[in-house]
């Protein structure tokens, strides 16, 4: 009965309604102004924090990101779906992994947090939803042509249990050489002294609340971009009911906790470029309908043994660093120097994994189909 209710619509409703309580009550605790919880920007504070980038205000190891992870290991032990597997284009989705994570920098946030930007009253995250829309939309052109990055196949379960030793590891790290007042790196690890990366809540109640959604969000499969692209591919409204569920609870505990601001200037951690605020999370949502699932789904799918999505998320972090050190990244002045040039070849990246990556029917002599890999025009 228990793993019914979980996979029912009010399961997925009461995902997104913990997700939308949590997110707001974290930025009231410490995290920073609309990023309670925004994967791709934690992604990119513990790429800082292990030095695969040097920008001061962005380095913090984000215990939230460590808790999805264990979180969804912890359920998939305990309803026995713990399945190692690898296999699926692991290359592909490593370059997916930093083109969404450059696209979504463009716009500074995730699908999560352009849905808690908007329930605080940020104006911009309007036009990152209509990117994150518009991107899944192409890539729903693609899988009904064909797309697909082809099977995965069970492995060992070392390979499984890959990522939530990662995230062990980092857990670990943050307990031998913590914060210390003052100093911008303690042992190992580099930790921001201003900026977003110096604000968060305490590692305890970081920690036990990714914990918390980590296994909830397991359970019930929450996806935002799965919501999107199974409304548009076939009317369901079942992922999507956890996403209004998150974005109605999150803004009403902003105005029970008096963070709702209305408007598009001055807003936490935001740039009105408006252009480019679609065009980044077009890339990003291109990127995520093609690897199948949005950043926070991929690292559920990484605790639960699935090696494809870790290979995803590594490739989200390597392009954080890749953002910063290569002046790609925005900042609340505007798009970096290089992010138009970033977004532009993001796009024909996707565009040509999405194209080259198809199967298409072709008549045997029985006269039936049957679906092979396209091959390219020279073969």
């Amino acid at each position: 009965m228990l793993k019914n209710l979980f996979a029912s619509r009010w399961g997925m409703v009461g995902t997104g309604v913990v997700i939308g309580v949590l997110a707001p009550l974290l930025q009231k605790l410490g995290n920073p102004g609309n990023m309670g919880i925004c994967v791709a920007c934690f992604e990119r504070d513990i790429a800082g924090a292990v030095g695969l980038h040097r920008a001061p205000v962005v380095q913090y190891m984000r215990p939230e990101i460590i808790g999805f992870v264990l979180g969804a290991l912890g359920a998939a032990y305990l309803f026995k779906e713990f399945r190692p597997r690898a296999g699926s284009a692991p290359i592909v989705r490593f370059v997916l992994g930093v083109f969404a994570m450059i696209g979504a920098l463009v716009f500074l946030g995730c699908p999560w947090r352009a849905m808690l930007r908007l329930a605080a009253g940020d104006g911009n995250a309007i036009l990152g939803l209509l990117g994150l829309v518009a991107g899944i939309w192409v890539g729903t052109l693609f899988l009904r042509n064909g797309y697909n990055l082809g099977r995965t196949q069970s492995t060992y379960s070392s390979v499984g249990w890959i990522m939530p030793l990662i995230m062990l590891g980092f857990l670990v790290l943050m307990i031998i050489f913590p914060q210390v007042e003052g100093q911008p790196q303690s042992g190992i690890l580099f930790y921001s002294q201003k900026g977003p990366g110096s604000m968060h809540a305490a590692l305890p109640v970081s920690l036990i609340m990714g914990l918390g959604i980590g296994f909830l969000a397991q359970r019930s499969r929450f996806c935002t971009m799965g919501a999107f692209r199974d409304l548009i591919l076939f009317g369901q409204t079942h992922l999507f009911s956890g996403v209004v569920a998150l974005i109605v609870t999150a803004f009403v505990m902003n105005l029970i906790l008096g963070q709702f601001h209305a408007g598009f200037e001055k807003q936490p951690v935001s740039h009105t470029m408006h252009l480019w605020n679609f065009a980044g999370m077009l890339v990003a949502g291109l990127a995520f309908a093609l690897a199948g699932g949005c950043p926070g789904r991929q690292l559920f799918l990484a605790g639960e043994g699935d090696g494809d999505s870790a290979v995803f998320v590594l490739g989200m972090i390597v392009g954080a660093g890749f953002s910063h050190n290569f002046g790609m990244a925005s900042s609340p002045e505007g798009i970096g120097p290089h992010g138009i040039a970033a977004v532009v070849v993001g796009l024909a990246v996707c565009l040509f994994i999405g194209f080259t990556m198809r199967k298409v029917a072709v008549r045997e002599t029985s006269g039936a189909e049957s679906p092979v890999a396209k091959k390219p025009a020279s073969a």
